[in-house]
């Protein structure tokens, strides 16, 4: 089976490995010492403190496994060695919606590293996918749930 591979830049990648340290570091010892508390309280049938510490711990554990998976497979992208004139992973994209006229600029990043509310979207996105490739110039239609969407590349900076 082929790996899997999980496409981050250099200050995603350095991101998780934060998160990862602070999980392993901080919070899984932190929740490991309020099930000892609520463990030495008696009876674990009807100990509420524990059956809560013991899902926190495993949401923490679980969550630990996703990111060294994660880093496991990361390929760090290297901007400058991607051609700045056509539309890939690590691109910020600025461009025109051809039906309402707005212009919008889309930063193109691995999926865990997708932040729409900082408009950056999931290379695995329909959006994405359309635009990978493009160049200046180009128009595009994208099929999304919503409908169709047309743009014009406007502009591509790393």
């Amino acid at each position: 089976m082929p790996r899997e591979i999980t496409y981050l830049s250099k200050e995603g990648y350095e991101k998780l490995q934060k998160e990862l340290e602070y999980l392993k570091e901080v919070k899984k010892p932190e929740i490991s010492e309020r099930l000892n508390v609520a463990a030495s309280h008696g009876d674990l049938s009807e100990n509420f403190e524990y059956d809560s510490a013991k899902e926190a711990l495993t949401q923490v554990m679980l969550k630990i496994r996703d990111l060294s998976n994660k880093l496991a497979t990361a390929e760090i992208i290297n901007e400058d060695e991607i051609d700045s004139g056509k539309v890939y992973i690590g691109a910020s994209v600025k461009l025109l919606d051809l039906e309402t006229r707005e212009e919008i600029t889309y930063k193109i990043v691995g999926s865990y590293e997708a932040d729409p509310l900082e408009d950056k979207i999931s290379v695995d996105s329909p959006i994405a996918r359309g635009l990978l490739g493009k160049s200046p110039g180009d128009t595009v239609e994208i099929t999304v749930p919503r409908g169709t969407i047309k743009y014009q590349v406007l502009d591509i900076k790393r």
